[in-house]
């Protein structure tokens, strides 16, 4: 009969869960008994780090580590439920936000019911939007009040802003205290006509078509976007989609402009649709504008915006007429204080002028859509002479 392998005692000791309670190790020597008041108990010599200790000790130390094992055990639940509470509160956030969003649909129908404008209904959905974006709580006036505080943006803007809420505050019946923003007005900055001219030859067909009739009839972007050929007429062109509550107008436009616009193709009943939005249509207008401005080393070109074009040609129509009504009435302003601040702008960085002469009325016509002003007509050589500013 074979002899029984040999097993150490610590060996058989790890079996039965003993470990040393300094530094946790199972390769341990029984160190002989203690004798005490309730009788004799083993003690052990820790083979790793020479720590001796008796069963009680590790009895202590095995049910502390239990402890710290529930402990653990009732962190790791704990963690558990903190998440799905967070999962939770994402939930129902997410919820709310939808609930917000389907407020915000309901709104804009209401102001589409009320016959508000497309495009005022178009502004009051970017703002709204723009601040649950940047995490305004819509139902929340102080959350909207803190958001629109912090958003860094024009004086203008935050009062767009308020607007927007304000409306959608008094469509819900939520009473809130609007914060207070000063308008800020500045004057237009204007450039001069060669760099308008110079933009509009850098462009491509569209865009420089789209650029001539801001030029010539001072109109919105979004009017000349809505445009219809049937809008065009010969030499008349008729803004018949007018924008802010303006009146319908027409512009006698010039022959060049004529050429421009048949030149595009009539793939839509809307002179620059459907292709794009004027969205898009802007942002590529802005890409373009840079390189035109990078190629020609003349940085003033890139601040020239669409609505630049009506700026300038309500300055140059008021320098030419110095009939403020006349001006009011071709920009389609209603109110005459909107129309006045092109009375401020008449600064000018140089006095040299091109002169022309015209001996015939079809020579005159040519020169008056080409923006010359009459000066006088001279007798000796029998030619009227015209101005018109470099």
């Amino acid at each position: 009969m074979a002899a029984p392998a040999y097993k150490p005692a610590f060996q058989i000791e790890v079996q039965n869960g003993l470990c040393c309670p300094e530094c946790s190790s199972t390769r341990l020597y029984k160190d002989g008994l203690r004798y005490t008041s309730q009788g004799p108990i083993q003690r052990w010599l820790c083979r790793k780090c020479g720590y001796r200790f008796s069963e009680s000790a590790n009895k202590f130390f095995k049910d502390r580590q239990a402890i710290n094992r529930s402990d653990a055990h009732q962190k790791a639940i704990l963690m558990e439920v903190q998440k799905e509470m967070e999962k939770r509160d994402a939930g129902a956030t997410e919820t709310k936000q939808q609930d917000v969003k389907g407020k915000i649909l309901e709104y804009l129908w209401h102001l589409n019911k009320e016959g508000r404008k497309p495009l005022t209904i178009l502004a009051r959905r970017k703002a709204l939007t723009r601040l649950v974006k940047h995490g305004a709580n819509l139902l929340n006036p102080e959350s909207v009040k803190e958001t629109i505080a912090k958003e860094k943006v024009s004086i203008n803007t935050k009062i767009h802003y308020v607007a927007a809420y304000d409306g959608f505050a008094k469509w819900l019946n939520i009473y809130w205290d609007p914060p207070e923003y000063r308008f800020e007005r500045k004057l237009p900055w204007l450039p001069t006509e060669t760099e308008l001219d110079q933009l509009i030859a850098g462009c491509k067909k569209r865009t420089a078509t789209f650029l001539q009739i801001l030029k010539e009839t001072m109109a919105r972007a979004g009017e000349v976007w809505q445009l219809e050929w049937t809008d065009l007429n010969g030499n008349i062109l008729t803004i018949n989609a007018p924008e802010k509550g303006s009146n319908p107008r027409q512009f006698k436009i010039s022959d060049k402009l004529v050429s421009m616009l048949n030149s595009l193709p009539h793939k839509d009943i809307r002179i620059f649709g459907p292709a794009t939005s004027l969205s898009n249509f802007r942002s590529n207008f802005a890409k373009r504008r840079k390189r035109i401005a990078e190629t020609l080393a003349n940085p003033r070109i890139n601040k020239i915006t669409f609505h630049t074009f009506r700026h300038w040609g309500a300055t140059m129509l008021f320098h030419k007429t110095k009939d403020i009504l006349y001006v009011k009435q071709q920009l389609g302003h209603k109110c005459i204080e909107n129309t006045m601040v092109y009375t401020q702008l008449i600064n000018f960085e140089s006095d040299e002028w091109n002169v022309a002469h015209a001996k015939t009325l079809k020579e005159e016509d040519k020169l008056i859509e080409a923006g010359f002003e009459f000066v006088r007509y001279d007798e000796r050589e029998q030619v009227a002479i015209y101005r018109k500013r470099k």
